[in-house]
């Protein structure tokens, strides 16, 4: 089955606000098997809205609506829904006296206004809401051009969520011909390109493929979405397991976790693991580093300190004047050296990870940022491409300097 979520509201389409009603709800109906085909968010415009219903009606066979069912002028979904579907609205005098009770529980009287709220297309059904005073509705649309169930619920999302587990989700269940449900695993991976990878990847990235491997890249990790579609549970993790054994198996260490993993808790695990500490000196990042293994952490003693550095000041207090020579720059490795040593031996870490400052000029392809990394067995100095937008320059260094650090601790 296939469906098509929508979202009403100005405040939606001028930006004021996030939708994430339709994520939400997507994320719901997936879980039942049903393919989300196609997003759609629509301003308070009468004609827009029925253009979108009847668009939705044609190429959908479950619609889920939220919003504009409050009792104000631009609340405009009941009477959208009945001009699309060419019906009059029809008060219902049960949902209104239900409204009406609503009102006298919270001591106040009925505004007038919102009897608009029991009114309904003709041939629909209410939905009940137990905490609001507005109704959901649901339409069975059918015609020559369409045959689908359309729900339509209100936007405050806590009344929305209830509604949709008490009715639209068992509803939208009994509608499946058959029972399905749909699985994901993610596999977070860094240290290629996305091309690089995917191409490492023989097949598995194909449209029409079962499992689905979808990817996508954030800040230079990228993450593989694997989806399966099946009767229950067990059966699609089984589906998934030969999927997944290709990846690891194609991308070796490339592959750092799963699902919300990322790899400041890769490197947290196998220090933990391995019972090493790290500490870090960076510059360019800002502190980053530090704060990822700080959070990561959650309760193991695998991180000793973290420095952040932003002046020759600043050194001071961690290196020797005799270490730190006037000749050495901010961006020079023996800067990132010094760092790593210093912070290593002040924190008596086992790991010590330090990050120069980035190259005065960082949009060349041989702009290089130096890292160095204090192993038991030695200093490794690295450099690494920087010349990246700058709005994840400093995140993609830290994370270069991070999976440096994971890759050391895996061998």
């Amino acid at each position: 089955m296939r469906a098509e979520v929508i979202a009403i509201g100005d405040e939606l389409t001028s930006g004021q606000r996030l939708d994430t009603n339709s994520q939400w709800l997507s994320q719901r109906l997936t879980e039942l098997g049903v393919t989300v085909a196609f997003h759609t968010t629509v301003a308070d415009d009468l004609a827009d809205n029925v253009a979108a219903f009847r668009a939705a009606s044609r190429r959908a066979e479950i619609v889920v609506v939220t919003g504009g069912l409050g009792p104000t002028a631009d609340d405009l979904t009941r009477d959208a829904l009945a001009k699309a579907m060419g019906v009059e609205l029809v008060r219902n005098n049960s949902i209104l006296d239900q409204i009406r009770q609503l009102f006298f529980q919270r001591g106040r009287e009925m505004p007038e206004r919102n009897a608009v709220q029991a009114d309904f297309p003709a041939g629909s059904t209410p939905i009940l809401n137990p905490h609001g005073t507005a109704p959901g509705i649901e339409m069975h649309v059918k015609s020559d051009k369409a045959d689908c169930r359309l729900f339509a619920l209100p936007g405050v999302p806590a009344e929305m969520h209830e509604m949709c587990y008490s009715s639209v989700l068992p509803r939208v269940r009994e509608l499946q011909p058959v029972p399905r449900v749909t699985l994901h695993r993610r596999i977070k991976c860094f240290g290629a390109g996305e091309s690089h990878l995917e191409a490492m990847l023989p097949d598995l990235i194909r449209r029409g493929r079962e499992p689905q491997v979808g990817i996508t890249v954030s800040d230079a990790t990228i993450t593989l979405r694997i989806t399966s579609s099946g009767p229950d549970e067990s059966t699609c993790l089984a589906a998934m397991q030969p999927t997944i054994a290709t990846v690891h198996e194609a991308l070796g260490t490339l592959v750092f976790g799963e699902e919300d993993d990322e790899l400041e808790h890769a490197v947290i695990r196998l220090l933990a693991q391995q019972n090493h500490t790290v500490a870090v000196a960076e510059w360019a990042t800002e502190g980053l580093v530090t704060q990822w293994l700080s959070t990561a952490t959650e309760g193991v003693d695998a991180l000793r300190a973290g420095r952040t550095i932003t002046s020759r000041d600043q050194l001071k207090t961690l290196i020797h004047p005799r270490i730190l020579s006037a000749e050495v720059k901010p961006h020079d490795s023996a800067m990132a050296t010094a760092l790593a040593e210093a912070v290593a031996l002040e924190q008596h870490a086992d790991f010590a990870i330090g990050i120069a400052a980035f190259p005065p000029v960082t949009n060349v392809a041989d702009a290089r940022v130096c890292v160095s990394l204090v192993t038991p067995s030695g200093t490794r100095k690295l450099r690494f491409g920087c010349a990246s937008h700058p709005a994840i320059m400093r995140s993609r260094t830290g994370k270069q300097a991070l999976n440096a650090l994971r890759l050391t601790l895996l061998d």
